[in-house]
């Protein structure tokens, strides 16, 4: 499928059900267009092989059918397409009225619009697979040891001064030297990117002055982004995989195939909805209107087998020919959704499991989406690792003293058990994190009470409203020396949380920084300084150290990394006089969590102190400290420590 270049000419492939007719259009260098029909067609796969045809030739498609919106049908060959397995794209699209298939200054989506939209389309590119990955091959690093930083490819690097100026916020600056020794420095494997995949800026954001930042409104799934590139070319984005992977650390994609940018039925015609329709999306009992379970007014028909194909080829194209080593499925819920509704055992999920490639790399769900039964965490088959909200929600309802959370936190560092542990899933099916891209970021968990998205352009009425956050007395970023102090402490608390729990941790990126987004929960369209990550928080510098003694003592613990649930090792959970807890001592929000795990010769115990300064009794024995968020906060005397307010402890035998 594709355009496929044999070093001789090129095979044009395109697969339409529906179609009567189908042009390739080639163009060259002044935009002047070549139209040639696709000669053969065998189960809805029309193609034809142009010798002479290279690298570098611009093209696009004209698909011929029936312009029948209440059957479903949306052909109307005025529009230019982009091939749905283009590699790269000469650009960005330009928003003009004849992108639509019908006239939209009627808004009614049953008229025919007869304009010609080639002129607004970016053109696909046949392009030359050949890269020297000079023995480059996947890392393949076990899930126990991963530690996952979520980060966007352009955000990460834009206010980072040692990153040259022309690098900054492409792949050759996310994969330069600095970068990766930071990425060293606080124990990261992988880096999980923001969407890479060829994106649309929304008109209506444009208009705004803003821009779809993100990138969760994919044009193409094949064909990288090309603001990403310093150079231009997709070779780049081997280079920083090729350097990632000599440095030892995995790149993992978040990928959106759930829904397109082509929006609703009143969207613009693109590439799927003039290709096929009916098709590549999901129709309700009225063909006319697209069914929508993501909320972006689409959802991609993965239950059709030659869709389902493209996103399959999607995928092993970026782990064959892009050397990545994993996915995040954004709303992967939608993937799995059958004529029954959500199905764990569905097609999609079937086919990534007995496929050679995909099986064998890391896969990441997300596991809901907003249609009925869409909130599934737990409900993904194994290989599938899922996004655990719960450990969001209950990690930081505890570190603000909500009460009543002692037992949901001791579930979170045990694996999150009630979730997964069945269907011979390991506890390294949960991925813990305290913050997202899709939220407040960590320290502004700890500076406001409210959203302030008044950036957004939408009267502050976009985002989260339930973000158990806690301002702890200022709302917003302070100078005052004592609310910092504050903050820095609970920030602390609440990455050793994540770091000491079973399950692999996420981090985002920024968070050991003390990075703020100005307390902006939604900061989907701030490609700018409220949506980057800002490096220059000396005064929460420290941070980044902490996470680093973190990291060193996660991977000198064994019993951290350990993929069986804790509750199926040696665990004794006591209260502070060293005896073993009772059940009335979980609703005592004023003493230590003490957690004291044992197997195969090892032992620690964690102390988690939410509440005030307090003395915890360790059973007989010597014991030396491995770990404090506040080291001088603390104070162990024999089998005495004396813990300060709101601190995480590790001890470990002398």
């Amino acid at each position: 499928m594709g355009a496929q270049f044999d070093g001789e000419g090129t095979n044009f492939a395109l697969f339409s059900d529906h179609a009567e007719r189908v042009e390739l259009c080639l163009f060259d260098e002044a935009g002047n267009e070549t139209r040639l029909d696709l000669p053969d067609m065998e189960g809805g796969v029309w193609y034809g092989y142009l010798p002479g045809i290279y690298p570098g030739q611009r093209y696009g498609y004209r698909v011929h059918g029936p312009y029948a919106p209440s059957e479903g049908h949306r052909f109307n060959p005025n529009k230019l397409l982009i091939d749905p397995y283009a590699r790269q794209l000469t650009g960005a699209v330009v928003w003009n009225d004849a992108l639509f298939g019908y006239d939209v200054s009627t808004g009614d989506d049953l008229t025919f619009d007869e304009r010609d939209s080639a002129p607004y389309v970016p053109k696909c590119f046949v392009t030359d697979p050949a890269y020297d990955w000079d023995s480059d091959r996947a890392l393949f690093t076990p899930w126990r040891e991963t530690v996952i930083y979520e980060a966007h490819v352009r955000g990460l690097t834009m206010l980072r001064d040692d990153v040259p100026e022309d690098m900054r916020g492409t792949f050759a600056g996310l994969a330069s030297d600095p970068m990766i020794e930071h990425l060293h420095k606080i124990g990261v494997t992988a880096i999980e990117l923001l969407p890479v995949h060829a994106f649309l800026q929304d008109n209506h954001l444009i208009e705004k002055g803003l821009s779809n930042y993100w990138g969760y409104n994919t044009l193409n799934f094949f064909a990288p982004e090309r603001r990403y590139l310093k150079t231009g070319e997709w070779g780049e984005i081997k280079s920083a995989i090729n350097r990632f992977h000599k440095a030892g650390i995995e790149v993992i994609l978040d990928v959106v195939y759930n829904h397109t940018a082509e929006g609703s039925e009143l969207g613009p015609t693109l590439s799927f909805r003039g290709i096929d329709n009916l098709s590549y999306y999901l129709h309700g009992d009225d063909p006319r209107h697209c069914y929508d379970t993501t909320g972006t007014g689409n959802t991609v028909n993965v239950a059709h087998p030659m869709v389902l194909r493209m996103v399959l080829d999607s995928l092993r194209h970026w782990v064959e020919e892009m050397h990545v080593d994993g996915f995040r499925f954004d709303l992967a819920s939608t993937l799995g959704r059958e004529a029954t509704g959500f199905e764990r055992e569905g097609s999609f999920f079937a086919a990534i499991r007995q496929d050679p490639v995909l099986s064998r790399v890391k896969l990441i769900a997300e596991p809901w989406d907003i249609g009925d039964g869409g909130y599934q965490v737990g409900g993904f088959p194994w290989p599938f690792r899922e996004w655990n909200d719960k450990f969001r929600d209950d990690t930081r309802a505890f570190w603000r003293r909500e009460g009543g959370q002692k037992g949901k936190l001791a579930e979170r560092l045990c694996g999150s058990p009630v979730q997964f542990d069945h269907s011979n899933r390991p506890a390294t099916s949960s991925v813990n994190f305290i913050a997202a891209h899709d939220g407040f970021t960590l320290w502004d968990v700890v500076s406001f009470n409210d959203k302030h998205n008044a950036a957004n352009g939408e009267n502050n009425n976009d985002g989260h409203n339930n973000n158990l956050s806690d301002n702890m007395g200022v709302e917003g970023l302070s100078e005052d020396p004592d609310i910092i102090a504050r903050r820095m402490r609970r920030v602390r608390a609440m990455l050793s949380t994540l770091m000491l729990s079973r399950g692999v941790p996420m981090m985002l990126a920024g968070d050991e920084l003390g990075n703020s987004q100005d307390g902006n929960n939604n900061a989907y369209c701030q490609d700018n300084e409220i949506g980057w990550t800002r490096w220059d928080n000396e005064e929460r510098s420290s941070l980044t150290e902490t996470l680093a003694q973190l990291a060193t003592v996660r991977k000198q613990n064994p019993l951290l990394l350990e993929t069986a649930f804790a509750c199926d090792t040696e665990v004794t959970w006591r209260a502070p006089d060293g005896t073993e807890m009772t059940d009335d001592m979980w609703g005592d929000d004023d003493a230590p969590l003490v957690m004291d795990v044992a197997g195969d010769g090892d032992r620690l115990i964690v102390i988690i102190n939410g509440g005030d300064d307090a003395t915890v009794k360790l059973p007989k024995g010597d014991w030396q400290v491995s770990f404090a968020s506040e080291p001088e906060a603390i104070n162990l005397k024999g089998s005495t420590l004396s813990i300060g307010w709101q601190t995480v402890v590790v001890v470990v035998p002398a």
